[in-house]
């Protein structure tokens, strides 16, 4: 192993690049590692949490939008459907970006991109405006959620393994949190009487200032720009999309949720814009808030078990809101939705901690060993997770159009949760099958002398 001290220290600001990285090597991150992976978190987690923002804003955005706007719930729900569809195609690109550019220089452009969405919508939100207007602007707001998969991905090569659950869970939990914080900062706007331009003039400023700290205080790393074949390696690799299946069920719920949890309090309970806007960010908070925690449990006992019994979770509470939307029980609905936001942004966490144990795993199965398997695991979990948060955005769109279909035919949100509460139990058994089964298949057949090696993800 390189000794730490042959290697250049890190620059500790600015846009210079750093040559070399070992994280994996103990006596580096103590002495010079740790703290510029937290400098670099903690200014990620703030342009990715302005992004949420800025990307969800819509689901607010249709709070303000009363019988004078012409929009009908099916309008508003394809609306925010729509948004969530641009935000997860644009993950994509997003993760090649940081390889093209550079984690610290795509930061900078992904921030400042966030004006064009809000100053639109700006511009347009009044009365009188088209849908088709309104549907257009808000598919600009989608590039907020490219923001999620290249600061993964660029978060995910500062760490080392046994620290990827903490940060990325961190990571993404700060930038979760960007949905209840503009719910909250529209709860206080409306409650004053405001307008939903001054939620959007809020967020100006705040734009520019994440662009600039960006910009001062956050680095790029060398070895992981000019690898962009990695996303193609990552895109020919079975379990990029079996955890892009998995993720559905924990972020397709949680973003979806989001942008949706407003209008079913507005059209299945008639809540008021302001009735529904004291209770609509409580579930995104907490969800958000317990993504770091999904993350550190899963580096003590291992993601794939947290996730599978974090499934059986989330079906509980789908049968106990079916029960509450049969019922027309407010409050019951209420907190269990509540319930299965938490447990969606535990699940978060889990699964995305999984996703760089189950590459190390398999590069000790190729036979590397120490920072060769770590560079291994690195490489191909980096460029995995912005599919696989491509992928799992989906659900937010599947989740919008499943009530809009719900509301239409059935005038509630029932049918939906049917569908949700197959999804969850569809999930359970992909994650016991493939990264829990697999260990105990292979406790049979050790004794077999013809048996084959498998690998166990059990611990992932």
């Amino acid at each position: 192993m390189t000794a730490p001290s042959t290697a250049p220290a890190p620059p500790s600001r600015g846009g210079r690049w750093i040559q070399q990285w070992d994280p994996e090597d103990e006596t580096f991150w103590k002495e010079t590692g740790e703290k510029v992976a937290k400098r670099n978190l903690l200014f990620s987690v703030l342009s990715e949490h302005i992004g949420f923002s800025i990307w969800t804003m819509w689901s607010v955005l249709v709070l303000f939008m009363g019988p004078e706007y012409g929009l009908t719930p099916a309008d508003k729900f394809l609306l925010t459907s729509m948004v969530t569809l641009v935000g997860a195609v644009v993950r994509v690109p997003y993760t090649f970006a940081v390889a093209i550019f550079g984690g610290r220089n795509w930061t900078i452009i992904s921030a400042s991109l966030l004006l064009v969405p809000t100053v639109a919508a700006f511009a347009v939100m009044k009365p009188g405006t088209s849908f088709n207007t309104f549907l257009l602007v808000g598919l600009l707001a989608g590039i907020g959620g490219g923001n999620f998969a290249s600061s993964m991905t660029n978060i995910n090569a500062f760490f080392p393994l046994r620290k990827k659950g903490w940060a990325l869970g961190l990571n993404a939990g700060g930038g979760n949190i960007g949905v209840p914080v503009i719910q909250l900062i529209a709860l206080a706007i409306i409650g004053a009487s405001g307008g939903p331009r001054v939620l959007l003039g809020i967020y100006i400023p705040l734009i520019l200032l994440a662009a600039v700290l960006s910009s001062l205080f956050m680095d790029n790393i060398e070895n992981v720009k000019n690898d962009t074949g990695a996303a193609k390696d990552a895109a020919r690799d079975g379990h990029t999309w079996i955890m892009s299946f998995l993720y559905i069920g924990t972020f397709g719920s949680f973003i979806g949720y989001s942008f949706a949890f407003g209008q079913v309090l507005q059209n299945q309970f008639g809540r008021t814009p302001l009735e529904a806007a004291y209770v609509t960010f409580i579930g995104p908070l907490l969800g958000s808030l317990i993504r770091p925690v999904g993350g550190a449990l899963a580096d003590k006992y291992g993601g794939a078990k947290i996730t599978l019994w974090n499934y059986v979770g989330m079906g509980a509470a789908t049968a106990v809101l079916i029960a509450a939307s049969m019922e027309k029980s407010l409050g019951l609905f209420t907190v269990a939705f509540v319930v299965l936001f938490v447990l969606s942004g535990l699940g978060n966490g889990s699964t995305f901690k999984m996703i760089p144990g189950i590459f190390h795993t398999k590069a000790l199965g190729k036979g590397l060993e120490g920072e060769e398997a770590a560079a291994y695991g690195r490489r191909l979990s980096g460029a995995s997770m912005g599919l696989i948060g491509a992928v799992g955005a989906l659900g937010g769109v599947g989740i919008n159009l499943a009530f809009r279909q719900s509301f239409l035919s059935y005038g509630s949100g029932t049918g939906a949760f049917v569908a949700f509460l197959a999804f969850y139990a569809a999930c359970f058994a992909v994650t016991w099958a493939v990264y829990l089964r697999r260990t105990a298949v292979q406790g049979q057949a050790s004794t077999a002398a013809e048996a084959k090696p498998q690998l166990s993800y059990a611990e992932v």
